[in-house]
């Protein structure tokens, strides 16, 4: 397993290009495609974009990857070091984002989407983390994400419970385009 890289802005990796341009062939078709601002998923959604000939809307913080605080950049075996049984507790540092923050700010930027573009399939290139703490948030499973899977949501602005979780989507084979995040 890599660094937990939260919200490092950091820039999208050859293979990172290369699964982008990949998943342009095996999507379907969509109205608009948005991301969070952070590099890795601005141009993940760019490439897509270009890819399927549709609109790539502004950026959206508010998809942005859970902050780790002080965990960014390090390694499980650094973590494990500096914070002995914290990941096998499920602990977390002070700084780290609470779940309830996490969904909170995903749940208003879907139905602000949904309100937006209505009867849209939009797509969301966002992070692993985010649709792992959705789907516990909302009582079904939260199988590792393979890199550029992803979860359906289903959005009802207005409705008492504004958001449905779907099938998690995993676009190619297990290991066929790098680790499960």
């Amino acid at each position: 397993m890599g660094r937990w890289q939260g919200q490092a802005d950091i820039e999208l990796t050859d293979l990172g290009y290369e699964q982008a341009r990949r998943a342009t062939e095996k999507l379907g078709m969509f109205d608009a495609v948005i991301s969070s601002d952070l590099r890795r998923a601005y141009m993940t959604a760019t490439i897509i974009s270009n890819g399927l000939g549709i609109g790539l809307m502004t950026p959206d913080v508010r998809l942005r990857e859970t902050h780790v605080g002080e965990w960014q950049g390090l390694t499980h075996d650094q973590i494990e070091r500096d914070w002995p049984g914290y990941l096998k507790e499920h602990k977390r540092p002070p700084d780290f984002e609470t779940d309830e923050s996490i969904v909170e700010r995903v749940t208003n930027a879907l139905v602000d989407l949904a309100t937006e573009f209505p009867a849209s399939e939009v797509l969301c290139i966002a992070h692993a983390g985010i649709i792992r703490v959705m789907r516990r948030a909302h009582g079904v499973s939260d199988p590792r994400i393979a890199n550029l899977g992803g979860c359906h949501f289903i959005v009802r602005p207005g409705h008492p419970a504004p958001i449905e979780v779907g099938d998690v989507v995993d676009l190619f084979e297990h290991g066929e385009l790098g680790e499960e995040l």
